[in-house]
């Protein structure tokens, strides 16, 4: 539920600091271009990635950088008893060279 006590939409749970830095290897993004893309500051996305648990972020805020992640091919997956984590939403062939199939 987000704050107003409405459900939040599948593109606004909230995101916890692995998850940022798992999607960030998988596009070999840094922290910069995450920021561009997102445009969420880079102290924010730092803060957000040393965490353990829920990153420290605004609703706003996670809700840019899970999209900027969305539209570059990498979906993050929520605890559905194996753990948050994030993942290409496309199948990789074995030729590719990591990035996922168009």
């Amino acid at each position: 539920m987000c704050q107003a006590g409405l459900p939040m939409s599948r593109g606004s749970k909230r995101i916890i600091g692995a998850q940022i830095r798992a999607a960030r290897a998988l596009l070999r993004w840094t922290i910069a271009d995450l920021a561009d893309r997102s445009g969420v500051s880079l102290a924010t996305i730092h803060r957000a990635e040393i965490t353990n648990g829920k990153a420290a972020m605004t609703f706003a805020n996670a809700s840019a950088v899970r999209n900027a992640f969305e539209a570059a091919g990498v979906e993050l997956l929520e605890e559905n008893g194996g753990g948050p984590g994030a993942r290409f939403k496309d199948r990789i062939s074995d030729d590719d060279s990591g990035g996922p199939r168009k």
